[in-house]
């Protein structure tokens, strides 16, 4: 007689750092802990260090909380802890009968070693912990419009600073009396986001040509009629959730290429989040995004070797799914999926040129069935004198 098949679900890791196993339990901490869901998520099983346990019981969205050594094999548990949790979740699943086993994405090496060992299958399960997380609850999108809010408060105060400075003999900037470098508005973002319990990531605020690289961080003192970008990226240390928010700023004098090229950003912006809802692709987003910045005379795609430093294009895609983490699925590019109701995304087109420097404007919204809603109220403008 063919034993029936008896599946179960596992997440493995230190919810520190396994966003999708931080959701599902509401409960973190450094070490790795495991996550066993049966019957269809009825029982959910938590394995975890036992001077976790008592923490575990009271705050764990789960139904059990156990210890390794509740799940020893008959072997015993190895010495080193990550394996002694392997080895006790392979166990626990044998002793339910779980004949095959179903793991995300992030599930470590060493969790399907201990369980093969049993005899139980291990399967790929490509959407879990990525589905439920992009549909994003009415209390996560609260968390969002938080954190969101206080992104945009950092995001104004370094523009304007930016925007109000004064600018020396050599163009240099000078805000009361401080000379104003990519590194110091760094240190007065850290300090912002401190004093509100938030922690921030290293905002990028970059100036002039090293802007042309959408990813660099910015360096060194910041000059007159020069674009910066200014892109800052915190989470809540108590909801954990991610703000994202940019805008780009100029001191002084604005060239005109500079204004023509932010004209196209701001319309492709608006034109790409006027097609964004539930149903769509996140390519056909951002293909909203390269034929508005076609319609303006701008290519799309990394320059080549034989580009001269005045190519100017959208470089990367138009935006990515944030929530507990920045950079989250869906994308929002070529090949992008169908967006969900209540995904969370960040809109951002930009251009990019090695002779200029950057402009980049980036929204956060909630995909809703007919529509979209944007969290963010800051102006997009150059000026914020």
């Amino acid at each position: 007689m063919t034993q029936p098949i008896k599946s179960a679900i596992i997440m493995a890791g230190p919810p520190e750092e396994h966003a999708a196993l931080y959701r599902r339990i509401q409960f973190s901490v450094h070490d790795p802990v495991v996550l066993i869901e049966l019957g269809q998520g009825s029982r959910r099983i938590l394995i975890l260090r036992d001077i976790e346990m008592e923490r575990a019981k009271a705050h764990a969205r789960v139904s059990e909380v156990h210890c390794p050594a509740d799940f020893a094999p008959d072997e015993g548990l190895s010495g080193d802890r990550e394996t002694a949790t392997a080895q006790s979740a392979a166990e626990c699943l044998r002793r339910n009968g779980v004949t095959v086993v179903h793991g995300d994405r992030l599930l470590p090496l060493v969790y399907v070693e201990m369980i093969r060992r049993t005899g139980i299958s291990v399967e790929y399960d490509p959407d879990l912990g990525v589905l439920d997380r992009r549909q994003k609850t009415e209390e996560e999108v609260a968390y969002l419009r938080e954190v969101q809010g206080v992104t945009e408060e950092a995001i104004e105060l370094v523009c304007r600073m930016i925007g109000r400075a004064d600018a020396d003999s050599e163009g240099m900037l000078i805000y009361e009396g401080q000379r104003l470098s990519s590194e110091y508005l760094r240190l007065v973002v850290d300090r912002f986001f401190m004093e509100r319990n938030y922690s921030g990531r290293p905002a990028i605020i970059a100036g002039g040509p090293p802007a042309a690289d959408c990813h660099n961080l910015g360096w060194g003192d910041l000059k007159t009629s020069q674009p910066v970008i200014v892109d800052i990226f915190p989470a809540n240390r108590s909801t954990r959730y991610c703000g994202d928010c940019t805008r780009t700023v100029v001191h002084g004098d604005i060239p005109n290429e500079v204004l023509r090229m932010h004209a196209a950003v701001a319309e492709a912006k608006k034109n790409s989040i006027e097609v964004t809802k539930a149903g769509v692709t996140g390519q056909t987003v951002h293909e909203a995004t390269i034929k508005t910045l076609a319609a303006h005379g701008y290519d799309s795609g990394l320059p080549t070797e034989d580009d001269p430093d005045t190519y100017c294009a959208m470089t990367c895609g138009t935006g990515h799914g944030i929530g507990l983490e920045v950079h989250e699925p869906p994308l929002l590019d070529f090949k992008g999926p169908k967006l969900l109701d209540g995904d969370a995304l960040t809109i951002e087109p930009g251009l990019y040129c090695r002779a200029i420097g950057a402009i980049r404007l980036e929204d956060m919204v909630i995909v809703r069935e007919d529509s979209c809603e944007n969290l963010n109220t800051l102006p997009e403008g150059l000026d914020w004198t």
